[in-house]
């Protein structure tokens, strides 16, 4: 019994959609290079912003890739991997979001043009593999050393990577994050620790970028608890309790029977006596600042205020770490156990009104571990994006200094890369020397956005920057968007650091590499949601508008 042998065999439900071959290969990258269009215009210092509106009318407006990319409604799988480079990118190293995102698009876009030449997608696999390794092996060797005592490198690398967003121009960020990432860093074998949780961000609307603050100590959205308590101690020494002032409740169901008032009232004043001594407690250890975590009677809060103590109650955890970094004191469990040695010090504790809210300023520590950076902005859309500014420059400068490398920007090194990932492929030979070109292609990119957005000709452009590279002593010779010419970035001072780019190259290949390795999406589908992936576009929600 001879059977058909084309037989067609069924294995998938009903309503579910396969999509196989080059049409698998070529929907994955037609989405990438969209997701990677949606960023490409916010690179560098003349990049526009975007505005994201949600479901409910709240407004973003940023330039930030990573911040874009997680706010935008994007639905297919493809999609969802190239949000996945910028959360790494900008979990690892917290800036060059974007720059991960454009390179990934770009590997993608060439190797469409190499699939289109017959070249299998395991031998474009392979050639970026050893271009993206060979790659960061150039970015190391034109690499320049960095320490904590070049400071006003490290400024240039804070004002680098602000720069574009709206805290452009505004140098005294730079100088505020050098100053914070310096003071808490920490030398162990020659190489600079520096643990970010250790910089507060804390942002307030009003006043305008230049009016923000490094705080030597701890800045707590927190107010007074009392009125009666001073509003100002100086020379203050701080109790840090992470229990509550109060009497603790029975862990168990209690019943208490009282039979006549003077009962009641044994009650009530031995509740009183309780919260006394624990007062009483803080009193005798020295203590003229309160700082807990939990919360405080109303009556220990009478008692506090009367001795003059000023106290805040409710401190997040991760506050009362950091106050513990900065003034040296230890965190106490139980009142009764705190003495004079548990206790910080700070030159200062006041409470500040900043745009009509009350705030709890821990200043003048004595070489705090832990510092608070009070950034300002004239609406809350600015105050937002200067957030966003700040925690890029502090993770530039702190990927700086971990490696202890730079390089200089301005599309420069990517130029330089490429010129000399050129000079590798004709090395190596074979349909491989297609893929590793085809990867210094992608990595002009970067210049030639930049280029795009100064309103110059990105191909002349392209052209110039080639020739100078190629000649000797053009290392640094990149982009000035200002005067939209060819200039030194060195002699500019735009720094950017070596881990940035590395890391961008590690991202945006391993995704292109995955990417392009899939040559069948089978897509089920559920009776509430209908198809799981219309054709095309059609399943990466909230970019149909999208210019591709």
């Amino acid at each position: 019994m001879a059977q058909d042998q084309n037989q067609q065999v069924v294995f998938l439900p009903e309503g579910a959609r396969r999509t196989r071959g080059r049409d698998a290969q070529r929907i994955n990258i037609l989405i990438a290079k969209a997701v990677a269009n949606a960023v490409k215009s916010t690179l560098g210092p003349k990049g526009m912003d975007k505005m994201i509106v949600d479901d409910l009318g709240d407004v973003i407006i940023s330039n930030d890739g990573a911040t874009i990319l997680s706010e935008m409604s994007i639905d297919h799988p493809a999609g969802k991997m190239m949000v996945e480079v910028a959360k790494t990118q900008d979990d690892e190293v917290g800036d060059g979001t974007t720059t991960a995102v454009v390179i990934a698009g770009s590997l993608l876009e060439k190797a469409e043009k190499l699939l289109d030449d017959e070249i299998h997608p395991s031998i474009i696999v392979k050639g970026y593999r050893q271009a993206a390794a060979k790659a960061k092996e150039i970015y190391a060797d034109i690499a320049e050393d960095i320490s904590l005592s070049d400071k006003l490198l490290l400024k240039q690398i804070a004002m680098t990577s602000m720069t574009g967003k709206s805290a452009e121009g505004a140098e005294e960020l730079g100088e505020l994050i050098m100053k914070a990432i310096t003071q808490i860093a920490t030398e162990e074998n020659g190489k600079a620790v520096i643990e970010l949780d250790n910089i507060k961000i804390e942002k307030k609307v009003g006043g305008s970028i230049k009016d923000s603050a490094l705080i030597q100590g701890i800045v707590l959205d927190k107010e007074v608890v009392h009125s009666g308590m001073p509003s100002k101690v100086e020379n203050a020494k701080i109790a840090l309790i992470d229990s509550a002032m109060e009497i603790k409740s029975p862990e168990t169901d209690t019943k208490v029977q009282i039979s006549d008032p003077d009962q009641l009232q044994a009650f009530l004043d031995q509740e009183e006596k309780i919260l006394r001594g624990m007062v009483q407690k803080v009193k005798d250890a020295g203590a003229t600042v309160v700082l807990c975590q939990k919360g405080i009677d109303d009556i220990a809060q009478h008692y506090l205020a009367k001795e003059g103590i000023l106290a805040v109650r409710r401190v997040k955890k991760s506050d009362m770490d950091a106050l513990a970094k900065a003034t040296n004191a230890r965190v106490v469990s139980r009142v009764n156990d705190l003495t004079s040695a548990d206790l910080g010090k700070a030159a200062i504790v006041q409470e500040k009104k900043i745009s009509g809210d009350d705030m709890v300023f821990v200043e003048g520590c004595k070489n705090p571990k832990s510092v608070s950076l009070l950034v300002r902005g004239g609406t809350e859309h600015v105050v937002d994006e200067a957030e966003r500014a700040v925690h890029d420059a502090i993770g530039a400068v702190s990927a700086a200094l971990n490696v202890g490398k730079i390089l200089y920007g301005g599309g420069s090194c990517e130029a330089e890369v490429a010129f000399k990932l050129r000079d590798y492929a004709k090395t190596i030979g074979g349909r491989e020397q297609l893929a590793i070109e085809a990867f210094a292609e992608a990595l002009e990119v970067i210049p030639r956005t930049l280029a795009e957005t100064a309103g110059m000709d990105p191909i002349d452009t392209l052209v110039a920057l080639r020739s100078k590279h190629s000649a000797k002593g053009g290392i640094t010779i990149g982009i000035n968007v200002y005067s939209a010419k060819l200039d030194d970035a060195k002699k500019n001072k735009i720094i950017e650091p070596l881990k940035v780019k590395t890391q961008a190259i590690t991202s945006a290949s391993e995704v292109a590499e995955m990417l392009l390795r899939i040559d069948d999406i089978i897509a089920g589908t559920g009776k509430s949601r209908g198809p799981a992936m219309p054709p095309g576009m059609g399943g990466m929600g909230g970019m149909g508008g999208m210019d591709m």
